[in-house]
């Protein structure tokens, strides 16, 4: 299918690109905005050294060095965390970096040791938001796509997809909006179906094939499953089905099959 084009409005074609990769790229900025806000909400709090000391390190991971102790009875607030390591206040207003393992050795007020909420699967089948990368083969290409998805709830979710195409004989980009439809979503490993619309762009290369670059409209159908991996991770795999419209008498039948991961709020 990447091998033979058409004519089309080659000024159009960034444009749509563009905008289908600002979209998601915006998508997940803001994604990543509430992640990070939530997590700053619900994690921040006071509590006390109940080791002989606390490492506060210069970021988040052992290769950063400690440059700041915090002796054992002091007070630090917590300000945020990433994955493993929380971002602490000392008294003094020193900030720095603390690994999960020291901080689950602190007291809070009342005197218990702190106790760090995890996502689990039940936070898997609620989950409004989800960001994740995919990679597979379109028609004999191979295919790379970034999507993210919002769910309007359990069972129904709405998809922004933008997918690279490199093929021997030709290269192209796809932005795709699907309806993915998930019947039991309390399940470990959920199946869905999907379908959806969007645009197709091919770009023959001059050296292969003689032609111009055309973009069509596309529909699909899928169906693949969810798999809660751990913590906020998700393995995803999906088969579609495509129909490329083309300016020609005959339509075109595409298909594609792709796996990867995802992480999900």
């Amino acid at each position: 299918m990447l091998g033979r084009s058409t004519t089309t409005t080659p000024s159009t074609c960034p444009s749509i690109r563009s905008l289908v990769f600002t979209v998601l790229a915006a998508f997940a900025v803001q994604i990543v905005s509430i992640q990070i806000v939530a997590a700053a909400e619900e994690e921040y709090r006071q509590v006390s050294v109940a080791d002989p000391y606390l490492e506060m390190h210069t970021g988040p991971g052992v290769g950063y060095p400690v440059f700041h102790v915090v002796d054992r009875g002091e007070t630090v607030d917590i300000l945020m965390r990433r994955t493993d390591w929380f971002k602490v206040r000392a008294a003094n207003g020193t900030e720095g970096w603390v690994d999960r393992a020291q901080m689950e050795n602190t007291l809070v007020p009342s005197g218990s040791p702190i106790e760090f909420a995890e996502a689990n699967q039940e936070d898997f089948t609620n989950a409004r938001w989800e960001l994740g990368g995919m990679a597979g083969d379109f028609g004999g290409s191979n295919s790379v796509s970034l999507y993210g998805a919002f769910a309007l709830n359990p069972h129904v979710s709405l998809e922004l997809w933008g997918t690279q195409i490199l093929g021997n004989a030709s290269n192209g980009w796809m932005g795709s909006f699907n309806v993915t439809h998930e019947t039991w979503p309390d399940w470990r490993i959920s199946p869905f179906f999907t379908l959806g619309t969007g645009v197709i762009h091919t770009e023959p290369k001059p050296t292969i094939v003689q032609g111009e670059d055309r973009t069509d409209q596309i529909a699909h159908v899928g169906a693949g499953f969810r798999f809660y991996a751990d913590r906020r991770f998700v393995l995803r795999a999906e088969f579609k089905s495509y129909v490329v419209f083309t300016s020609r008498d005959d339509n075109e039948e595409v298909e594609e099959w792709k796996v990867g991961f995802a992480f999900f709020f």
